[in-house]
């Protein structure tokens, strides 16, 4: 179909709501990022930090949202990603919109000109491991509550801590879960660790990278259903740390 003009197809099926359904996805996470990144505000409440300020720095020399410093790491994660690249160039370029659909683009050029950028994906994946570094920080962080409890404006009260899980640290362990099966399924790390291997049995390092290739296999085979998942879930996970700082909604503690 790539010489038939653009949505030229003999398909009957609706072969268009993959794409306008991504479409929708994408532009309505893309403007509520937008929104929150810019804002500045609402991203803590208690021992919670929203992941979309996460690592929190606030340098001097930024007069803007530290949001807009935070963001641009999974934000280039993402657009690199080889799945995302096939969804939102079906949604966004219609390049092509769908199997056996008449493209806008009569002749494959491969990731050149402004697609070069597509091959710092490999560098975006590096520095995602490192924020789930900082995930892990913040969960812990999440499970230390002050003894004299939460200040009305949605402040840790000053003193000694305690142990406690809230209703809020459930929802920051699952998301470090979800964007952990997402990072390290990633296709880029699946080769890193056993792309190079010809012999998987001749060393006992070789052993140990076949082990880790294989569990990241496990990952890579539902690639696409962790990438959607993590997207929603980080998304609930600010909404729902933004709303408790709003008081619109009040955390649940458990212990």
């Amino acid at each position: 179909m790539s010489n038939n003009s653009l949505g030229a197809t003999a398909r009957r099926d609706l072969w268009w709501l993959e794409p306008a359904g991504t479409f929708a996805v994408l532009v309505l996470f893309i403007a509520y990022a937008a929104w929150v990144g810019l804002s500045g505000t609402h991203y803590e409440w208690g021992p919670y930090l929203s992941p979309f300020y996460s690592p929190l720095f606030k340098p001097t020399w930024w007069p803007f949202s530290p949001a807009i410093l935070v963001l641009i790491v999974p934000l280039g994660f993402r657009t690199t990603c080889y799945f995302y690249r096939r969804v939102y160039y079906r949604a966004f370029f219609m390049d092509p919109p769908a199997c056996a659909v008449g493209e806008a683009r009569k002749h494959y050029e491969g990731e050149t000109k402004l697609l070069v950028f597509q091959n710092f994906h490999r560098f975006f994946v590096y520095l995602a491991v490192v924020f789930l570094v900082f995930f892990v920080i913040d969960d812990i962080h999440a499970m230390m509550w002050p003894i004299n409890g939460i200040l009305p404006n949605g402040q840790m009260a000053p003193g000694p801590k305690t142990f406690g899980i809230g209703l809020g640290t459930i929802i920051m362990v699952l998301d470090l879960i979800f964007l952990s099966f997402y990072t390290f399924g990633c296709h880029f790390l699946r080769h890193l660790v056993g792309g190079s291997l010809d012999c998987f049995s001749c060393s006992k390092t070789k052993e140990t990278r076949h082990g880790i290739w294989k569990i990241i296999s496990k990952l890579n085979e539902h690639h696409m259903a962790w990438g959607w998942i993590s997207l929603g879930w980080v998304t609930f996970t600010d909404l729902y740390i933004r709303l408790c700082s709003m008081g619109i909604i009040h955390d649940v503690r458990i212990f």
